[in-house]
């Protein structure tokens, strides 16, 4: 069967959802000569700042969905959270990259450590945690117990060091269907991020190192400094999840390197990932870039790595020392727009560039 024909530039890239990754993707693909358009149910949204139109419906606006699908060409979402329901009416329409199974499984954890598990990627152990008597059953302990559906930056979980502090857990996360994962003695966590063409053609971004405070991405690190048979293997196992999803755009596998040098799989998210952003300054294709490039049926980018970086979030009140930041050579300041500076809150990043310690390698 013969592909599709590659969206030239001049046509429209809708986008689901309004936020920073909806924003930097609209910049990216206005570079590339392709217009945005942004559907999300807010009034205002930072996304739309930089994208050629807006259509605001709630998710669950078949009719607001369709008149948003005869506006653009291509389909795709920056967030892991639109409703299946508003992507298949959609796809109705028009192709959505990724669609909907990459969501049905990121928007359950048990959905989604068993598909890791099937295509022979590693996970900590973990157990269902749905009614009583799987509380008392639990022996994947200590562990931290999460919700199945939603959660986010640290939301929806509580650790745990035995079934007491389980049950009182699960009690406060209101009885929902859980898993306990059991804690994984790690000495980093890491970050793969992977692009995957209408062809099949995937490309994995340098491996980036990760640190986390109060379940928030503070820092991203590359080159990260670690073995190559720790990076050959996180590389392999975002490539072989891209595939075994038939994903057609990005990807980000994030990853746990234990102590005695395993590496497992924590979450995934199917769409540019916080820890990518290194990529707009650091790297010869942008995670935005790249993923314009996979949903438009073009060639893939190269993702040599142009210089050593630190990306570092800004958090709430942070983003206020943008002149600090802007101050210093080799810092590369990105803020989102975004009014207020809850604690919390993504308002921006930065990224310290090193040009003189650039590693510079090639991955097909």
């Amino acid at each position: 069967m013969s592909l599709p024909k590659p969206l030239p530039p001049g046509s429209t890239i809708g986008i689901l959802g309004g936020g920073q990754l909806g924003r930097m993707t609209a910049l990216a693909a206005a570079r590339l000569g392709y217009r945005c358009v942004i559907f999300a149910p807010e009034d205002h949204v930072v996304a739309a700042e930089v994208a050629a139109g807006h259509v605001r419906g709630a998710y669950d606006d078949t009719a607001a969905l369709a008149g948003f699908a005869a506006q653009v060409d291509v389909i795709t979402y920056e967030f892991e959270n639109v409703p299946e329901a508003a992507v298949a009416e959609c796809l109705r329409h028009k192709p959505v990259r990724p669609g909907v199974r990459p969501l049905h499984l990121a928007q359950h954890r048990l959905r989604e450590k068993a598909f890791f598990r099937g295509l022979g990627i590693g996970t900590a152990d973990y157990q269902p945690i749905a009614n009583a008597a799987d509380v008392a059953a639990a022996t994947a302990l200590p562990g931290i117990l999460k919700t199945c559906t939603e959660g986010y930056d640290g939301k929806g979980q509580a650790r745990v060091s035995g079934r007491a502090e389980l049950a009182t857990a699960w009690e406060k996360l209101g009885r929902r269907e859980c898993v306990l994962e059991a804690l994984v003695d790690f000495q980093c966590e890491i970050s793969a991020i992977v692009a995957r063409g209408l062809d099949g053609a995937t490309r994995c971004f340098p491996i980036g190192l990760n640190h986390h405070r109060d379940g928030i991405l503070r820092t991203t690190i590359v080159p990260s400094g670690l073995p190559a048979g720790s990076l050959a293997t996180a590389e392999r196992f975002g490539v072989e999840l891209a595939n075994g999803l038939e994903l057609v755009g990005l990807v980000a596998l994030e990853m746990f390197v234990t102590k005695d040098g395993r590496v497992l799989a924590n979450e995934m998210a199917p769409r540019p990932h916080n820890s990518g952003h290194w990529t707009i300054d650091a790297c010869a294709t942008s995670q935005f870039e790249q993923l314009v490039r996979a949903i438009c049926g073009l060639p893939l980018g190269p993702i040599e790595t142009m210089a050593a970086s630190r990306m570092e979030n800004l958090i709430g009140d942070e983003a206020d020392g943008w002149a600090r930041y802007l101050a210093d050579p080799t810092a590369r300041l990105h803020l989102y727009g975004k009014g207020d500076a809850r604690p919390g809150r993504k308002m921006g990043h930065v990224t310290y560039v090193l040009p003189s310690a650039a590693g510079r390698r090639s991955t097909t």
